[in-house]
């Protein structure tokens, strides 16, 4: 009997996830249409790109997007592999062999669970570095960086029981320099009160080996004598990617360096609001997807011959699309600091789940 019922739990995951391979490969092809689109008319226009370059772009944009899409690849996929057992009277035979509904929805919720995970650590950051790498793509291409490079730069750095303030005229990322630069440096008292220390004019300032060597400087403090220095060399906590290219943006910083980088940020003086409610998404993922997983499950266990299916099906969409805009919501208001990024990030997920166990009871116990 144990066999027989681990055989069916293996046939309703095998189902599920064909039918899953099947939502992603539709939702995962009209992302790309549409991106190539967008890509050609905001990139390929300025630049004249050939087809295959602006595929090449398509192909660092879309999965970014696809990964932000993946719930309703699961509520799709799960609801078509659920709706296609049901009209071939399969979950009527399973039910009527004693098998529980929780038994067959196991699967589905189990294989969400895994891939949301899989998403996490290595899905997910995979699609933001192609992101990153897309948006210096489309930057190079458009032209911005030679602008970018002729503003001047803010930066602000710093560790406990010191800050300093950076401003640069100019930039060259390429050589990872910043040019008629200077160095605002403030010493953190007791009390967290920000006192002036020391400021330092330097030709050009090069980031390199967790320190800025700094050409032709002259420094001073209040009070004090000025003094020159053909080369001086200031210990910094920043990397070439944050002093070049500012913060880096959440969605394309990868899972596995959001730590160091909330870090990073709130010990320069910023505020990681927006890191650290992507990094509780991030973490929320395997819930959200599980939960759409058996909430698409709980809406299409209802026999086909009691009617109301298209109803039924209906219905589970409606509230899929519900709870992910509701989860948008809740992810504007962590941004804006109204709530804190973890409430932000686990409260539509788990009430989510709460809502799909609630319908699964009913349905099942009645």
């Amino acid at each position: 009997m144990s066999w027989r019922l681990l055989r069916i739990e293996r046939y309703v995951l095998s189902q599920t996830l064909a039918s899953l391979g099947g939502a992603l490969a539709i939702i995962g092809s009209l992302v790309l249409l549409i991106d190539f689109v967008e890509v050609s008319r905001s990139v390929g226009s300025d630049a004249d790109l050939p087809a295959i370059r602006i595929l090449g772009l398509t192909l660092l944009k879309s999965p970014a997007v696809i990964v932000e899409l993946l719930p309703f690849v699961f509520l799709f996929g799960t609801l078509a592999a659920f709706v296609g057992l049901n009209r071939r009277s399969e979950l009527v035979a399973m039910r009527a062999a004693g098998v529980s509904a929780w038994r067959f929805v196991f699967p589905a919720a189990a294989a969400a669970l895994l891939i949301g995970a899989l998403t996490t650590t290595v899905f997910s950051p995979l699609a933001s570095s192609a992101d990153g790498l897309y948006e210096r793509q489309r930057a190079r291409i458009s032209g911005d960086v030679t602008r970018a490079e002729a503003e001047a730069v803010w930066l602000r750095e710093g560790t406990d029981d010191r800050q300093v303030v950076i401003r640069a005229a100019r930039q060259n990322r390429a050589a990872g320099r910043l040019e008629d630069v200077s160095f605002f440096v403030y010493v953190v008292q007791p009390g967290g009160a920000l006192e002036f220390f020391e400021r330092i004019d330097a030709a050009t300032a090069t980031l390199a080996s967790g320190s800025w060597r700094l050409t032709e400087a002259v420094g001073g403090g209040p009070a004090q004598q000025s003094r020159t220095y053909a080369t001086l060399d200031l210990p910094s906590t920043l990397s070439p990617d944050e002093a070049f290219d500012r913060l880096a943006d959440p969605d394309s910083t990868p899972f596995w360096a959001l730590p160091g980088q909330i870090g990073r940020i709130e010990q320069a003086g910023f505020s990681a609001t927006a890191h650290r409610l992507k990094l509780q998404q991030l973490l929320a993922t395997p819930l959200m997807l599980a939960a759409m997983s058996i909430l698409a499950a709980a809406f299409s266990l209802r026999l086909m011959r009691l009617g109301d299916m298209a109803k039924m099906i209906g219905a589970a969409v409606l509230l899929g699309f519900g709870f992910f805009f509701a989860n948008q919501f809740a992810a504007a208001m962590g941004s804006a600091e109204v709530i804190p990024p973890i409430v932000a990030a686990w409260l539509p997920p788990i009430l989510m789940g709460l809502s799909a166990f609630t319908l699964l009871f009913y349905t099942e116990d009645g």
